[in-house]
């Protein structure tokens, strides 16, 4: 994929490069980088949500419904950036209303979308109740 910068390229205490897309997921601090509407489309979610983000980089961010809107897996916390995001639609602010431990900053990784380069910071809860029951790892509910 052109224009990807690996984690250990990306000097954290700048911001990122003009047109450039820098997206830090938590608890794991893992960081990606890539310019803006470069991305290809995994198919899980909408094209340049954090979903897509997270299928493309290999970081997991659980999604049971494949990125349908239909499930709360991929809820997220944005930390920061929510500005360049999309407005959440009714079809995710009903379904956010059954997720687990629900924040002003609540999103559906495979709904909310990145509209404009820039840097988000977005954590994924440490637990999620559909971890345990759909034999899902653990690793990030136990972490921290």
């Amino acid at each position: 994929m052109s224009g990807v910068t690996t984690e250990k390229e990306i000097d954290l205490s700048t911001p990122p490069a003009p047109n450039m897309v820098r997206v830090t997921f938590l608890p794991e601090g893992k960081t990606v980088e890539f310019e803006f509407g470069t991305m290809p489309y995994e198919h899980h979610g909408k094209p340049m949500s954090f979903l897509d983000v997270a299928e493309n980089f290999g970081i997991f961010l659980d999604h049971a419904c494949g990125g349908a809107c239909a499930c709360t897996t991929c809820h997220v916390w944005i930390k920061d950036g929510g500005q360049g995001l999309s407005e959440a639609d009714d079809d995710e602010l009903d379904r956010l209303d059954m997720a687990a431990d629900l924040q002003l900053n609540s999103r559906l990784g495979c709904q909310a979308v990145i509209t404009k380069p820039g840097a988000y910071v977005v954590e994924i809860p440490k637990w999620n109740r559909n971890y345990v029951s759909e034999g899902k790892p653990l690793a990030l509910a136990e972490e921290k």
